[in-house]
């Protein structure tokens, strides 16, 4: 199998990305600290985890390796919208938010399309669309057309996790019992796209089988002048699974580990759900005294 370092260090690392994720980390805690607002340690801890994980996702080697394994592929989509949102909503202090939502177009976008249902629907929707092979192979040949799909999914992620974790004040967030249907929901509508790409006999993305569209598709992370040195026939160079079973194995990995996030989820909810009935009988028994 061919190295993945044949294809440079700005490909394999990204260090523009890099550069804009320090930067953004440094604006954080730089606003962190010229403020006199509550921002616990446990806060920063998560922000940092999640910028980590968003340049492991798309400024490491991990990126690179998603253009040549669809299995690379699923498992960035997973940690990307399944794990770095939940991190980002906690990272970040609700008065950050707050100064964020008094622009009004923001907060009235922000509070409509967080609306349970509508977030659900949205991100599914978004996803499951995304990964129609038609779809697929345009957007992964397009480099504002991927960038755009992206970020809308990850905006998609951002709603769809905000009604179970946002602490900001005018937004509610669900009770015990809601948000563990809201969890059985969520795994329920992302199945059938993960179905068809675990159950599918023959492989569904030219961008992966076809010679031509991958070169297009890895264009997009590595600088035309390296690629146009290089002899390069696909992804097969670069793996010794067969391209079918590295997609079923995708939809596979896809699948795990949205089960392991919220199975997650719904310990810390029991957790959190016990805690309060036990708050609530111990009031109950004080006022009886």
């Amino acid at each position: 199998m061919m190295p993945l370092s044949i294809f440079g260090f700005e490909a394999m690392w990204s260090p523009y990305f890099f550069i804009f994720l320090v930067a953004v980390t440094i604006a954080y805690f730089w606003l962190v600290n010229r403020s006199n607002k509550p921002t616990t340690t446990k806060q920063k801890t998560l922000f940092v985890t999640a910028i980590v994980l968003l340049y492991i996702c798309k400024g490491s080697p991990v990126d690179l390796l998603g253009h040549l394994m669809f299995s690379a592929h699923m498992t960035q989509m997973a940690v990307l919208y399944l794990m770095v949102p939940p991190l980002l909503i906690k990272g970040i202090p609700s008065w950050m938010f707050e100064a964020i939502f008094r622009i009004q177009i923001i907060r009235s976008a922000f509070t409509f399309f967080t609306k349970p249902l509508i977030a659900l629907f949205l991100f599914n929707g978004i996803f499951s669309l995304y990964h129609v092979p038609l779809i697929f192979d345009v957007v992964k040949t397009n480099m504002w057309l991927h960038a755009l799909m992206t970020t809308a999914i990850f905006i998609a992620a951002m709603m769809m996790w905000w009604p179970l974790v946002n602490d900001v004040r005018g937004f509610p967030t669900l009770s015990g019992l809601k948000k563990i249907g809201y969890i059985f929901a969520d795994g329920v509508l992302l199945t059938p796209a993960c179905a068809l790409i675990i159950f599918a006999d023959t492989p569904l993305y030219a961008t992966y089988y076809d010679p031509a569209a991958w070169m297009n598709a890895l264009a997009l992370c590595v600088p035309q002048s390296t690629l146009s040195s290089l002899e390069l026939s696909g992804p097969e160079m670069f793996s010794s699974i067969s391209l079918l079973h590295d997609q079923q194995l995708g939809g596979v990995l896809m699948k795990i580990i949205q089960e392991i996030v919220y199975g997650v989820m719904l310990f810390f909810i029991f957790i959190e759900w016990y805690r309060k009935e036990r708050d609530e009988e111990t009031i109950g028994v004080q006022t009886t005294k």
